[in-house]
Order: C-alpha cells, then structure tokens, then sequence
C-alpha cells in the first residue's frame, strides 16, 4: 500500500479516493460473512478479529520496512495514549456492528452508517474547520433530510445507530490525528488490543464455550479469516483517511451502508419501508453532488 501517511494541505487526492472507496465496498459485503457468524457470541468474534488481524498488519510493516515507526510509537506515550483511544473506540463499533447483524438489525447498521458521515462532517466543520462549496452544502443538506426520513420512519433513533455513529465518528476523526502512518497506526491498534483477545479466547476455551478448533471447522476457518475481512479495509481505509478530507470521507461512507440496506432487505429479508424508498435515491443524489463538487474542485486547482 502507498504509505503517504499525511495529508499536510487537507486536501483530496485520487489515491486516497480509491484507498477509501476499497475499503467501503468491502465492508459493504462484510454482513454477509459475519450473518454466518450470527450463533457465536460477538464477544468470542471481536477476539479473533482482533488476533488474526494482527500477523496480517505485522507482515505488510515487514514487507514496507516499517517496524521502526511501531517501535517508536510504542516508546511515545502521547502516541500510545491516542492509540489506545482509537483501539477503544474502534473495538465498540465492532462490537455493535457484529450484534446487529447477527441479531437480525442490519437495517439499524445501516442507518447508523448513514448518520455517521454527517457527524464526520460535523467534526470536521468544527474542529478541524474545514470549508465546504456551496454545491457541497446542498448535498450535505439532502443527505440530512434523507437521514431524517429514515429516523421518522423507524419512529426512534435507535441505540445500534446512535453507537455506531459516535464510535466510529470519533474513531475517524482520532484516527486522523493520530502522529504514525495509517498502517503502522493499525497494527498499534491491534497490538493493544490483543492481551484481552488472548484472555477471553484462553476462557472460552476453559470454560467450554469457545466456538474455535470445537469439531466444527467452518466456524474454525470463519474465525481464523476475521483477521483478513478486519484487517485489509480497515488498512485501506487508513491509507485513505490521511489522503482525504474528514468530510470527504463522511460523504464517501455512503457507499457502505447502501450495500448494507440491499443486502439486509433483498439476502437477508428485513422490510423494506416507504421512508426508505424515499431515502434511499436521496442519500445517492447527496453523495453524487458531493463528488461533483469534490471534482470541480481537483480540476480548478489543476487548471
């Protein structure tokens, strides 16, 4: 992967776009690996996506000569401390995201999804001040009034969206301030976090309730290939994070939660409301003028 790990100017670029985009779209797919995971706890799942994620981001430092940043980082305190915070928070999203889609609220997913890059936007017009187009304003405002369709027509903001929206918001943003490259940055967040994936792996299997090497090996190969569907978009979306505007990157995350709203009513049967037919071409409209917007703004700065 590229590993321009900043983005002094905040300013778009094309790599960063396609970096994020990947990431996106594989998490858009990623309800149907984890519905096969929907009978073993999510505590037992974020353990071993947590594990077997690390040896993946450990190999791609080696490959890119880059151990001596994470041993830096982990002789910073500040650095750790940060990273300690996106582990945290980064952790909870997974949490609530694997309940929901194994507890039949996938729909809840997404429209978690859908509110978290108006508070990504939110976050990046407020503290990093961040300026949007008119153009882009209008699409921030139709997105909002799509978002707003979707909340009435629920008839709550339900607590799985509120969740996902905040952790992962303040994750995204954190991440971004985060003094180590995107890479790098992961792997510290893996690292952190492995001790308390090894003690709860290491009680399930004393106690009798694990789910891996138990006699039935497709939950074993599921687990073992948590670190792989964890692993690469969340590094793709790392090396996007530091290429692109917060906001950007808000509007972008559009593309996750709309595969997420197909898969849930059309692979996994839940309904499929009027406020979401509404909703649903209004939020790809934001998202269209927003990178109309997002274009004209990369040609004239060219021109």
């Amino acid at each position: 992967m590229t590993q321009n790990t900043q983005n002094p100017t905040n300013q778009d670029s094309l790599a960063g776009f396609f970096f994020a985009m990947s990431a996106y779209i594989f998490w858009g797919f990623l309800p149907l690996y984890m519905k096969e995971l929907a009978h073993i706890p999510p505590q037992e799942v974020i353990a071993h996506r947590v594990l077997w994620s690390l040896p993946i981001a450990a190999a791609v430092l080696i490959l890119q000569g880059r151990t001596a940043d994470l041993k830096r980082a982990l002789r910073t305190p500040a650095m750790l401390g940060m990273a300690a915070i996106t582990a945290t928070l980064v952790s909870l999203n997974w949490g609530v995201y694997v309940w929901a889609i194994g507890a039949g609220h996938a729909l809840d997913a997404a429209l978690g999804y859908y509110i978290n890059p108006l508070f990504s936007i939110l976050l990046g017009a407020v503290l990093l001040k961040e300026n949007l187009s008119k153009l882009q304003k209008y699409a921030v405002l139709l997105a909002a009034i799509a978002v707003v369709v979707l909340t009435v027509g629920a008839g709550r903001l339900p607590l799985v969206a509120l969740t996902l929206t905040l952790t992962w918001g303040f994750y995204a943003y954190f991440k971004k301030q985060l003094p180590i490259g995107p890479n790098q940055g992961f792997t510290l967040e893996v690292l952190l976090l492995t001790p308390f994936a090894i003690a709860y792996i290491a009680y399930a299997q004393t106690t009798g309730t694990s789910h891996f090497f138990q006699g039935n090996t497709t939950d074993t190969v599921l687990l073992l290939g948590c670190g792989l569907v964890t692993a690469i978009p969340l590094m793709l979306y790392a090396n996007g994070a530091k290429l692109l505007r917060l906001s950007t990157i808000g509007i972008m995350q559009y593309t996750a939660p709309t595969m997420i709203f197909l898969i849930a009513v059309f692979a996994f049967g839940e309904p499929f409301g009027l406020a979401r037919m509404i909703a649903f071409p209004m939020i790809w409209a934001a998202l269209v003028l927003y990178s109309v917007a997002m274009f004209r703004g990369r040609k004239s700065k060219v021109g």
